[in-house]
């Protein structure tokens, strides 16, 4: 039995299928859903993200590695929703961590006030891996991307 999930899907929703929380969970919203082929997600950057204290004082710069983190983080929301949309959803029982970036480019900073955009592309999936293409966007302009393996953690 497959249920596609409601969209846009909002912070209450993502709770329920990554386990991120604050304040790592990275992604505000999911608003496009292919099963099996891609994800459009938003997070919004806000001045009161904690790492903007140390990264930059006066000068705040959303860290590169955090935009990784939430393009994997869209990722796995996508393996997610497929599942869920495929009724195969155990959602809450599997764990994905992240095991390899490539080709990882930043083409601008990400600072207060910015709605990141996140677009991620399932390239393939074998076994307990995937393999995503991700772009990361401010105002329909690319501000950094990437490619990630997500692997399934063996109990």
């Amino acid at each position: 039995m497959s249920h596609a999930p409601s969209l846009p899907l909002d912070v209450r929703g993502i709770e329920s299928l990554l386990p991120h929380r604050y304040p790592f969970l990275l992604v505000d919203r999911v608003v496009e859903f292919e099963p099996r082929k891609r994800v459009l997600a938003y997070k919004n950057v806000s001045c009161n993200e904690p790492f903007f204290t140390g990264h930059f004082p006066g000068n705040p710069v959303m860290p590169g590695v955090l935009v990784v983190e939430a393009l994997a983080q869209a990722g796995g929301l996508l393996t997610q929703l497929t599942a869920q949309a495929e009724g195969v959803s155990k959602t809450g029982e599997k764990l994905f961590y992240l095991v390899k970036v490539d080709n990882a480019k930043f083409m601008k900073m990400v600072v207060p006030g910015d709605r990141l955009e996140l677009e991620v592309e399932l390239k393939r999936h074998i076994r307990n891996m995937a393999m995503y293409s991700g772009i990361a966007r401010v105002d329909g302009e690319q501000v950094a991307c990437a490619d990630i393996v997500c692997a399934e953690a063996q109990a």
